[in-house]
């Protein structure tokens, strides 16, 4: 299939295009860090076979040009919840070492720093989280020779690769399921203020797939901000259960709210989800890791950490144009949502 001299360096890359798949593939199958079918791993094997590939020539070959570093941009802004932050960044590195890439992490927006770690070389391609709808690093990131993948959908990538998680779908997901219970008066609890004031894509999309879907299914709906504390919970459920809408359940986008909101609603005589339902958006484990589990669409923090790698990766070797990718949300029923009064 090939006619290549076995002189020359080859690469992952070129075992990839030999074997017709992707440079993650052939990574997954030489460290067995992900199952492969065997029918994949033979082809694989049969190309770096047919081309004599040695992954330790390969690396020398590359050490002049590559630093085996990826970047990855994660701003720590007040607003953001630090412990479901950490679950991307464990993605990200955790993908990066089965391609043998360490990761630097760069924790200021600063685009300066962004220049600064791909002029000197210090990384072969970056990763950046925390988007915002028109993010003034996006221009800097558009005009660079190095792979860069977001962590988000600002509304111009700028020809940039994107992942994330379909927030407005999982907003929509909740509303139906609330919906198909019988509820119709239903309260968004969303992020804090700054998220929304600095339009962070994942609280924009969340809250405007939330009325979309209301407003589609002809639902009584209002919508919050809220700090991730007692206080301003406290004057958050005081607007959306004092308001006009007779509201017997609340959609939660704040992992910050969990572990006060259903001692905050106790206090007000509402037991969930016997007087009011609660679906959460939010990852897994926080959700099951009350002791009664939230209904929750999970956030797939590890599943967009992985890929957003595997694409830099696959841009780095491959040279693959831009991509968008949504990853569609789903919903894993808990005890917190139940029929509406009278809906049986």
């Amino acid at each position: 299939m090939s006619n290549r001299k076995a002189s020359t360096a080859v690469t992952i890359n070129d075992v990839a295009r030999e074997a017709g798949v992707s440079t993650s593939t052939v990574s997954y199958v030489m460290s067995g860090n992900r199952p492969i079918s065997k029918e994949t791993r033979d082809v694989v094997e049969d190309a770096m076979r047919r081309l004599k590939y040695s992954p330790r020539s390969s690396a020398r070959a590359l050490a002049s040009s590559r630093s085996d570093v990826l970047g990855l941009v994660v701003p720590l802004r007040a607003d953001v919840n630090v412990g479901v932050v950490m679950q991307f960044v464990t993605a990200v590195v955790t993908t990066a070492r089965t391609f043998n890439k360490d990761v630097l992490l760069l924790t200021q927006d600063d685009p300066g720093g962004i220049k600064r770690v791909t002029s000197q070389s210090m990384v072969d391609g970056l990763v950046m989280m925390d988007i915002e709808a028109r993010d003034p690093r996006i221009a800097v990131l558009a005009t660079l020779d190095k792979p860069a993948v977001l962590i988000g959908m600002p509304d111009d990538p700028r020809g940039l690769s994107c992942v994330d998680f379909d927030f407005a779908g999982a907003s929509r997901t909740a509303v139906r399921h609330l919906s198909g219970l019988g509820h119709r008066g239903i309260a968004f609890i969303g992020s804090p203020p700054a998220s929304l004031q600095r339009h962070a894509t994942y609280a924009d999309r969340a809250l405007g797939g939330f009325e979309d879907a209301c407003r589609t299914l002809g639902i009584g709906y209002v919508s919050v901000a809220c700090e991730a504390h007692s206080r301003d919970l406290v004057r958050a459920l005081d607007i959306v259960l004092s308001g006009a809408e007779t509201i017997t359940a609340l959609l939660v986008h704040n992992e910050g709210l969990l572990p006060i909101l259903r001692d905050n609603l106790a206090a007000r005589g509402l037991a969930v989800p016997e007087d009011i339902s609660v679906v959460v958006i939010a990852p897994s484990d926080v959700a099951q890791a009350a002791v009664q589990p939230w209904t929750v669409v999970p956030i797939p923090a590890m599943d967009i950490g992985r890929a957003a790698v595997e694409m830099v990766m696959d841009r780095l070797t491959l040279a693959k144009p831009a991509e968008l990718r949504l990853i569609a949300p789903t919903l894993a029923r808990g005890v917190t949502t139940s029929a509406a009064d009278g809906q049986g």
